[in-house]
C-alpha cells in the first residue's frame, strides 16, 4: 500500500487561502483526471469541503508523488505553488489512513463531532467511482472510513462534543440565547438547495421558525426541498428563484446562504438596500434627544442659562443672550463644560458620537450609567454564510442592525470549544481501525501471489495426471479420479501451512517483503501475479460501486 494524501484545511491555512483555493465541481473532475494521467498515481479521490481540500492517491514513489500532487492542487486551485506550499500537509500510508478515519469521525472538523463530513466523504467516493479513478485501495479506504465514522457516532457520545456546522453557526447568531427560543417566530431565507443548505433548512424547520423561504438557481430543486419540509398546519414554506432574493431579504429576520457561486450572492449594498425602510415624517418630539442623554442635558443647561430658548410645552420663548467670543471663552474656562463633557473619557465621547451618527432611535439605545455611556444594538438581520468561497460580503458587519457569522468567525469561535470526554474513546476506535485496515491491506497485497502459487500447483497436478494417463491407459474412471484427488490433497497439505503463515506475516508491519520472497522461492511469473491483481481490482470495483 502506498497511499498518499496532500491537502490543506482550516487547521493549516487561514480562511482567506481556503476561500481562494476552493474547487468547483468541474474543477474537481479535471483534477482527478489529471492526477491519474500523472506518472506516480494509479488511482485517486478528492475530498473538497468548505474547510478542507485533500487529494488522495495510490502512488509508487513518495517524493515524486508529493511533488506531483502539490503541483496539481496549485494548478487547479488557482493559488500559486509557492504561496500554497506553506499551508499544505502530507500524510503517507498508515498516517494517511489515520487522517481520513479521524476526518470521518469528526475529530478534524471545525466543530468536533459534526456528522456532515460523512456525506461529503460519500460524495467524494461516488465521484471517484463515476470517473473510474477510484480503484481497490481508494474504494476500500473510503468505504472503511464511512464505517468507522458511523461506528464512532453510534458507539460513543462524540455527537455531544459538537454539533453540525449549521447548529454551531445558529448558536453564534443567537449570541448566548437559547437557539430554539431565538429562532421561534422568525422569518428565514435559505439561499441554495444543496446538502448544507438543506441541512440548514431542516434544522431551522425543527427549531420552529414562522416562515421559511428557499431560494435556488433551479426552482424545481428548491420546490422539492420545500415540499419535504411543508407539513400541514406547520410553518409556511415557499420556494423562489434567485431573482426574488432581494425582495425576500426585506422581509427576512435571518438569512442562511451556502451556494456554489464563484462571486458574492449578497453584497453589502444589497443588504443595505434591503434594510432601508422609508421613514415617517418627523414630528417635533422625534427630533428631541432621549431624556438623560448628553444632548438633552446640554440643551437643558443651555436653556436654563438663556443660551437657547426652552421649547418645552407651556414654556414661553425667551430671547437668547448674545455673548461676545471673549466672554464665552472666559465663562467656559471658569466654569468648565456646563453638562460635564470635560469630565468624560475620550471613548465615552466616541460612543456619543456614534449615537449622533445614527438617527435610528429604534435600533440604538443610549444608556447613561455611573457617568459612562454604553450602546446596545438591536439585530435587524442575522446572516449565516456557510459557503466557501463566501456568499456574503464581509463588509455587511459594518451595517447597523446586521450580525454576520461566516466560516472565518466560526473557526475563531470553535478554537476554544471544549473537547468532550468521548473524544478519547473515538481516538481509540480510530487507532484500532487503522491497525485492522493496514493488516487487511497487507494481507490483500500478498493474496495475488498466493493465488498465483496455487494456480501453478494446480497446473503441475493436471500435467502429472495427464502424463500418468499416458503411461497407464487401462485405468478406469474411478481409479483415475482417486489418483487425481490424492495428488491434489498432497499438494494442498504441503501448501496450506506456508500460505496461511505467509498471510499472517504479511499482515504485520513490515511484512510487505514476504510476497516478493514467495515469488522468488517458487519462481512465479510476475505477469501471472499481475493478472490476478488486475482481476481482483476489477471485481472489487464492480462490488463496491453499489455500496456507497
Amino acid at each position: 500500500m502506498s497511499l498518499l494524501v496532500v491537502g490543506l484545511s482550516h487547521r493549516s491555512a487561514p480562511v482567506s487561502v481556503l476561500e481562494r483555493a476552493s474547487l468547483a465541481a468541474d474543477t474537481q473532475i479535471k483534477l482527478l483526471q489529471d492526477t491519474l494521467a500523472a506518472e506516480p498515481a494509479a488511482e485517486a479521490a478528492v475530498l473538497a469541503t468548505c474547510n478542507r481540500i485533500e487529494l488522495y492517491a495510490d502512488v509508487d514513489k513518495f517524493h515524486a508523488g508529493v511533488a506531483e500532487l502539490s503541483t496539481l492542487l496549485a494548478q487547479h486551485s488557482g493559488v500559486g505553488l509557492e504561496e500554497l506550499t506553506p499551508y499544505l500537509y502530507v500524510h503517507y500510508e498508515d498516517r494517511a489512513v489515520h487522517h481520513l478515519f479521524s476526518v470521518a469521525c469528526g475529530l478534524d472538523s471545525m466543530v468536533v463531532g459534526e456528522g456532515q463530513i460523512l456525506g461529503q466523504i460519500k460524495d467524494a467516493l461516488a465521484l471517484g467511482q463515476d470517473l473510474h479513478t477510484a480503484g481497490r485501495l481508494i474504494n476500500d479506504l473510503f468505504q472503511q472510513a464511512l464505517r468507522v465514522g458511523k461506528r464512532a457516532h453510534s458507539e460513543t457520545g462524540i455527537d455531544r462534543a459538537g454539533q453540525s456546522l449549521v447548529t454551531f453557526g445558529l448558536e453564534q447568531l443567537a449570541d448566548g440565547a437559547e437557539v430554539e427560543g431565538w429562532a421561534a417566530g422568525k422569518r428565514v431565507l435559505v439561499i441554495g438547495a444543496g446538502s448544507m443548505s438543506s441541512l440548514a433548512a431542516t434544522t431551522l424547520a425543527r427549531l420552529g421558525v414562522r416562515e421559511l423561504v428557499i431560494a435556488n438557481r433551479t426552482l424545481e430543486r428548491a420546490e422539492r426541498l420545500a415540499a419535504v419540509l411543508n407539513e400541514p398546519g406547520g410553518m409556511t414554506v415557499r420556494a423562489v428563484t434567485m431573482a426574488s432574493v432581494a425582495d425576500e431579504l426585506t422581509r427576512a429576520d435571518v438569512a442562511v446562504s451556502c451556494t456554489g457561486a464563484t462571486g458574492l450572492v449578497l453584497t453589502a449594498e444589497s443588504v443595505a438596500a434591503a434594510l432601508a425602510v422609508p421613514s415617517a415624517p418627523q414630528t417635533r418630539d422625534d427630533l428631541r434627544a432621549p431624556d438623560g442623554s448628553l444632548v438633552a442635558r446640554l440643551a437643558a443647561t443651555a436653556a436654563r442659562d438663556g443660551r437657547i430658548a426652552d421649547r418645552s410645552a407651556g414654556s414661553p420663548a425667551r430671547p437668547a443672550i448674545e455673548d461676545t467670543p471673549e466672554e464665552r471663552a472666559d465663562s467656559e474656562l471658569a466654569e468648565g463644560c456646563p453638562v460635564g463633557l470635560d469630565q468624560l473619557h475620550a471613548e465615552d465621547l466616541a460612543q456619543h458620537g456614534a449615537w449622533v451618527d445614527n438617527a435610528d432611535r429604534a435600533a440604538r439605545r443610549v444608556v447613561v450609567a455611573a457617568g459612562r455611556v454604553t450602546r446596545t444594538a438591536r439585530v435587524r438581520l442575522a446572516l449565516l454564510d456557510l459557503a466557501m468561497p463566501r456568499d456574503i460580503d464581509g463588509a455587511v458587519h459594518r451595517l447597523a442592525g446586521v450580525r454576520l457569522v461566516d466560516i472565518e468567525s466560526l473557526a475563531e469561535a470553535s478554537a476554544d470549544a471544549p473537547m468532550a470526554a468521548d473524544v478519547d474513546q473515538v481516538r481509540g476506535i480510530v487507532s484500532d481501525e487503522v491497525a485492522a485496515f493496514g493488516a487487511a491491506q497487507r494481507a490483500a497485497h500478498i493474496t495475488p501471489t498466493v493465488v498465483a502459487l496455487r494456480t501453478m500447483a494446480a497446473d503441475v497436478v493436471a500435467g502429472e495426471v495427464a502424463r500418468l494417463e499416458g503411461r497407464l491407459p487401462d485405468l478406469d474412471d474411478k481409479e483415475r479420479a482417486e489418483i487425481t484427488q490424492t495428488v491434489r490433497r498432497v499438494v494442498d497439505k504441503l501448501l496450506h501451512a506456508p500460505t496461511v503463515r505467509v498471510k499472517q506475516l504479511a499482515s504485520e508491519p513490515g511484512g510487505a517483503g514476504y510476497a516478493d520472497a514467495l515469488r522468488t522461492l517458487f519462481d512465479l511469473d510476475p505477469e501471472t501475479v499481475a493478472s490476478v491483481s488486475r482481476a481482483d481490482m476489477n471485481d472489487a470495483d464492480v462490488k463496491n460501486r453499489g455500496r456507497v
